[in-house]
């Protein structure tokens, strides 16, 4: 079975004993308090008709009845309570909501820590044990960016957003409106997948670096086909307005390409590693790469390798200038030293 069938019956399941313990409640009651909405609720249910004990025939498998008015297990196939955790569980639960705790826009961070003290309690001494000697349980409630506060409230209520955001790969500050989409986790960052309506496309916007997030009195509409969850890793939009760097990469730095935009191309036999790389600034772009020494080496634009080549050669007078100083005349008369 696959993890994403292995998750879904687990969460199918888990609606059992919610429907004993509330037998007779309403299709929207639950669907209310289970955050779902009510039609998805039904398919849910529907499937449960062909989970059970094995033998898969009358009296093996979960029944129930189902109409909008009244949901009931008639047969719960032993599932009659909520799936506990064991002390494994717990703690790698706890490990991974403190993780996306420290995300900022991926949770509210209130609710985040009312679960983990839940979950410590309900854990009882497995929890405590794995809490460094001396800590204090429950922990203090980090207090939220505003900006990540904003941001998660407009996605929740379905308002467009005003953003005043710092690209990295354009080393600039923009002003932008955009129609969110969802918060996504990605390589310990969190990122808003929105519309934007200057770029006309679907774009990541790394929370941490939002200067400035303001909800707008306006609805949220980005286009149907932007909502697909195939662009949800999308992290670096191809923008063919932008000029494109080429690259050569040494095989020992080869590990940029995980931590930068790029695109490789081409590899050599020698394990070296031709990559692309849009950019919005020259001069940005060639700090970049000095950055690098002679691991990284530009094939075009041309721009560009002059760029490089003019800073080279003014680290290369500076250091040949500090050379010709008397030793004595940089850090100051003998008496001083």
């Amino acid at each position: 079975m696959s993890t994403r069938l292995a998750s879904r019956l687990s969460r199918l399941l888990n609606l059992v004993p919610y429907f004993v313990a509330n037998p007779g409640i309403s299709a929207a009651e639950a669907a209310a308090e289970l955050g779902v909405p009510p039609k998805q609720l039904i398919s849910d249910l529907k499937q449960l008709w062909m989970c059970g004990l094995p033998g898969y025939g009358p009296g093996d498998l979960i029944d129930l009845s189902i109409s909008e008015e009244s949901i009931e297990v008639t047969f719960s196939a032993g599932i009659n309570r909520p799936l506990r955790l064991t002390s494994i569980e717990a703690t790698v639960l706890l490990l991974a909501l403190r993780s996306i705790a420290d995300m900022p826009g991926m949770v509210d961070p209130t609710a985040a820590q009312g679960a983990m003290t839940k979950i410590e309690t309900a854990a009882g001494v497995a929890a405590a044990r794995n809490r460094p000697a001396g800590s204090a349980a429950p922990e203090s409630v980090p207090v939220e960016d505003p900006n990540a506060a904003t941001v998660r409230a407009a996605l929740g209520a379905g308002h467009a957003l005003r953003l005043v955001y710092y690209s990295a790969s354009r080393d600039a500050v923009s002003d932008r409106v955009v129609d969110p989409i969802r918060i996504l986790a990605i390589d310990e960052h969190s990122y808003l997948q929105a519309w934007c309506r200057q770029a006309e496309a679907v774009r990541l916007f790394r929370i941490d670096r939002i200067y400035e997030a303001t909800e707008l009195d306006e609805p949220a509409r980005p286009p149907a086909e932007a909502q697909g969850r195939d662009r949800a890793l999308e992290l670096f939009s191809d923008d063919p307005g932008l000029p494109l760097a080429r690259m050569r990469i040494a095989p020992t730095a080869t590990w940029m390409l995980d931590l930068y935009p790029m695109t490789p191309v081409e590899q050599g036999f020698d394990g070296t590693v031709e990559a692309t790389m849009r950019f919005a600034s020259v001069e940005w772009m060639a700090r970049l790469i000095l950055g690098f020494g002679s691991s990284v080496s530009v094939v075009e634009p041309p721009e560009l390798v002059e760029a490089v080549r003019n800073r080279a050669r003014s680290a290369l007078t500076a250091y040949a200038e500090l050379d010709r100083i008397d030793p004595r005349d940089r850090s100051g008369s003998i008496e001083d030293t």
